[in-house]
């Protein structure tokens, strides 16, 4: 049990990275820093941009709309965090799992 709470928390972890990284590349690009005609930036804008969206859609139609300021990776990033905080001090203690 400790090993399935361990990896969901790494799973978690790495999907936070993924996010960050998927909010730096978005700004590289708008700020022209970026080259959009490099195919290894567009595989990995690409990338971060699929593995991203499917969270963050249904954010945005919750949130309301702040002009240009997306602010749904923000709260996809707290939600992230709650649901780890929430493994550790909820879900596992009472499974008898106190350190994972």
């Amino acid at each position: 049990m400790i090993a399935i709470f361990s990896i969901l928390h790494y799973i978690l972890d790495l999907y936070w990275w993924i996010v960050v990284g998927s909010v730096i590349i978005t700004w590289l690009y708008v700020f022209n820093v970026l080259n959009p005609n490099n195919q290894s930036v567009r595989l990995i804008k690409r990338f971060l941009h699929d593995a991203t969206e499917p969270l963050l859609i249904p954010l945005r139609r919750l949130i309301p709309h702040l002009g240009t300021i997306d602010i749904s990776p923000i709260i996809l990033l707290l939600g992230i965090l709650f649901v780890q905080l929430f493994l550790r001090t909820t879900i596992a203690p009472a499974l008898g799992i106190h350190h994972y």
